[in-house]
């Protein structure tokens, strides 16, 4: 498959460890794990070859993100990307780096629903 970036963040984390903005600062660990995933799409022919590794729980996105893929990091972060053919070939680009852990919390507290 052939990745490409969308944004030059998420190929200074790819090719040099760490992106040139201070926007854009993840722990070395998360950084790693960015590069081993990003390195496991590329082996792959195309995205039905990230099904069958379960850790990167491979999806189509739905809702306000519908029309985009995502496998996970970790628990926390997942590598968002759209998918296109080109030539015949896979396309796979990468286009963001979500934290998970704040699109899964509740708003509000419990007594706010009482």
């Amino acid at each position: 498959m052939i990745v490409t970036f969308d944004q030059t963040y998420l190929q200074e984390l790819y090719t040099d460890g760490q992106a040139s903005d201070k926007k854009h600062r993840y722990q070395p660990q998360i950084v790693s794990k960015y590069v081993k995933v990003v390195n496991l799409m590329k082996q792959q022919e195309n995205v039905l070859g990230l099904t069958r590794f379960g850790s990167l729980h491979y999806e189509k996105l739905h809702g306000d993100k519908e029309g985009k893929s995502s496998v996970r990091v970790n628990d926390q972060y997942r590598i968002e990307f759209e998918e296109s053919i080109e030539e015949g070939k896979q396309i796979a680009t990468i286009c963001n780096i979500t934290e998970l852990s704040n699109h899964y919390k509740l708003r509000g507290t419990r007594d706010d629903y009482y």
